[in-house]
């Protein structure tokens, strides 16, 4: 790592403080940089609705997409080095699907069986969401891991993977058939995506697992640059191969399961920002691309997050439909660029 790479990480957080309070201060409500700057700062002069707005609602908004952002770009970044494959992402192993699966029989099934529908629970209900999601997540984790122990090669476990995830998509969809329409419409605004859905007494307890999980990822760097070699390459050289790929999968897949519980699904952050920082440094040494993707991928959620709520739109748009749009363009471009 050289002078280069620093000033860039230097530039890449400056963009980020920059976007961080762009975040703060859009919105409908049209609250001065000076007051900003005093509710931040812990004053109380300023009315009371402009300190809810930001402390309760557009701060722990731009506090999720930051760590969310760089939580799911280095589980993608893990995901494409240990499997060879520049179209794996966060969702490749079924993880996202494992999260989906728990909320289905949350939300779907609480009507059917309790008669209760989620939606109805208020912060209960989004408790329970969040518990769910860990638990489908965590559960296909668990699978994968268990898969992972028993199988040599990287395909088979990338097959098992995805049909983990046709399946949990599947029993989904029988659940939907028989659930009333409430809780099929509360599913789907799930499945939608949000970094809005953290409430203010929620996101400590999210920021602070996220902080400890990212420098845990950090750790991996020298054994995902010996699998990028090469498996035969990287057991010369003394790697224990099925435990390196253990470490890297539960790594990125606790990642996920954690921003899948609190902020939903969030579709292409894990897929597209790998694949800029690669372009942009034409390296595949992990000690630059690591912290590269983690600055990277806070930056990009943020500017989703900025499109979102532009002026002019009644409200704030769907995540996932800003993150495609995004990141669509970006992967298509990095890889003709790369074709060329």
């Amino acid at each position: 790592m050289n002078n280069k790479h620093l000033h860039f990480f230097l530039l890449m957080t400056l963009v980020i403080v920059a976007m961080f309070l762009v975040n703060l201060m859009l919105g409908t409500v049209h609250i001065p940089v000076a007051d900003l700057w005093n509710i931040l700062a812990g004053g109380d002069d300023e009315p009371v609705i402009w300190q809810n707005i930001i402390l309760k609602s557009r701060l722990p908004q731009a506090l999720t997409a930051t760590v969310a952002g760089a939580g799911l770009a280095i589980a993608g970044l893990q995901m494409q080095t240990v499997f060879h494959n520049p179209l794996a992402g966060p969702s490749v192993l079924g993880i996202s699907n494992g999260a989906s699966l728990g909320v289905g029989l949350m939300v779907l099934a609480s009507g059917s069986i309790g008669g209760v529908a989620m939606s109805s629970l208020g912060i209960a209900g989004n408790a329970a969401l969040s518990v769910g999601a860990i638990v489908g997540s965590l559960s296909v984790m668990s699978l994968i891991v268990y898969v992972a122990q028993k199988v040599k090669g990287n395909v088979t476990l990338l097959i098992i993977g995805v049909m983990i995830g046709y399946v949990a998509t599947a029993i989904i969809g029988v659940l939907k058939y028989f659930a009333a329409e409430e809780d099929i419409r509360a599913y789907v605004v799930w499945g939608l995506g949000s970094f809005s859905r953290v409430s203010a007494g929620q996101v400590w307890l999210f920021v602070g697992l996220m902080t400890v999980l990212i420098p845990l990822s950090m750790l991996l760097v020298k054994t995902m640059n010996l699998l990028l070699l090469g498996e035969d390459y990287a057991r010369n050289l003394g790697l224990n191969i099925r435990r390196a790929r253990l470490m890297v999968i539960g790594c990125s897949g606790v990642l996920v399961a954690i921003v899948t519980a609190y902020c939903g699904p969030v579709m292409f952050l894990g897929l597209a920002v790998p694949h800029l920082c690669r372009s942009i440094w034409r390296t595949g040494d992990h000690r630059v691309l690591m912290p590269a993707t983690m600055l990277t991928g806070s930056a990009l959620a943020l500017a989703c997050c900025i499109i979102a709520r532009m002026p002019g739109f009644e409200g704030a748009l769907p995540i996932n439909s800003v993150t495609a749009l995004v990141g669509a363009p970006i992967v298509a471009m990095v890889l003709f660029k790369r074709k060329g």
